[in-house]
């Protein structure tokens, strides 16, 4: 994780990160790691088809945290209500997922630890979205 010291170094922003919205890029990134792990995790369980819907919502966010790292990453030029946006989307993705993760995280530790990631990312999306003009 390392968002903020490498944006720092973009000629666009000469050291004035916006920490909020470095640290939701990490956390992007690092929940579409986790959602990608956890769907492959609930495809190999024995009770697969009962995992459906988290497998569906783990691809759908992680898709959504990668659009939504790569577009907040980006410091050339502006396009702040796309970031906004996409933040925003990426938040509600993180709650369902995480609402669907922590029903089997029980039984599923894969669920658990991923559940944790997409509320976490879920906070931080909502906490830079409030940074964006």
């Amino acid at each position: 994780m390392h968002a903020q010291e490498i944006i720092s170094t973009h000629p666009h922003v000469r050291g004035s990160v916006n920490t909020a919205l470095a640290r939701c890029i990490d956390e992007c990134y690092d929940c579409a790691q986790s959602c990608v792990i956890c769907a492959d995790a609930c495809l190999g369980e024995d009770m697969v088809q009962e995992l459906l819907q988290c497998i569906r919502l783990n691809q759908d966010c992680a898709d959504l945290c990668a659009a939504a790292g790569a577009i907040a990453s980006r410091r050339t030029g502006s396009n702040e209500g796309v970031i906004r946006l996409t933040l925003q989307a990426c938040a509600e993705a993180c709650r369902l997922c995480a609402e669907e993760c922590e029903r089997h995280g029980d039984m599923h530790e894969h669920c658990r630890i991923c559940a944790e990631a997409c509320r976490r990312c879920e906070e931080a999306c909502n906490a830079a979205v409030q940074t964006v003009q």
